[in-house]
């Protein structure tokens, strides 16, 4: 069963929805109920299943990939980061992850936004390496499992997603 939210965003605020194409963006779609009242912009990899996705949202940004182990990468989606905040000025900043989260948790927490990163739902044992990375960034850590609060201390545990 996903989880639910009980709140939403209010009407107005905006959020900056950032994930890879696949399970990451599909584990942040079940999260609608708290931000279907908000402005908001996706950020993902162009690929066929995100594309249908998010056919009927009127923001989506591309990001650059691969991410893992690429540093040109990593550059252009630094650079992507830094203009979409500056465009959007995103009040939230939710991300499952994966690499192309990290740019907009450093530079979102520069400019004040609520950063909350929810750690996927498969990894139980161990953190994710996206998940070491945006800690220090991160306003709220949110788990999907109780085993994984023990990765992150203080994290909230919301159930699994899919």
């Amino acid at each position: 069963m996903a989880a639910r939210t009980s709140s939403s965003l209010p009407e107005g605020r905006r959020v900056l929805l950032v994930g890879s194409s696949g399970g990451h963006l599909a584990q942040l779609w079940p999260l609608r109920n708290a931000w279907e009242g908000a402005q908001r912009t996706w950020v993902t990899f162009q690929t066929p299943e995100a594309e249908a996705l998010l056919a009927e949202e009127d923001r989506v940004v591309w990001a650059f990939h691969p991410t893992t182990r690429n540093i040109p990468n990593l550059l252009r989606n630094t650079r992507l980061a830094w203009q979409v905040l500056r465009r959007s000025r995103p009040d939230v900043i939710v991300s499952t992850g994966a690499g192309v989260a990290l740019p907009f948790f450093v530079f979102g927490r520069l400019r004040r936004a609520t950063t909350v990163f929810v750690e996927v739902y498969d990894r139980i044992e161990t953190p994710t390496l996206t998940g070491r990375l945006v800690r220090p960034f991160a306003s709220l850590m949110m788990v999907q499992w109780p085993e994984q609060q023990r990765l992150y201390r203080d994290a909230l545990v919301i159930g699994p997603l899919l």
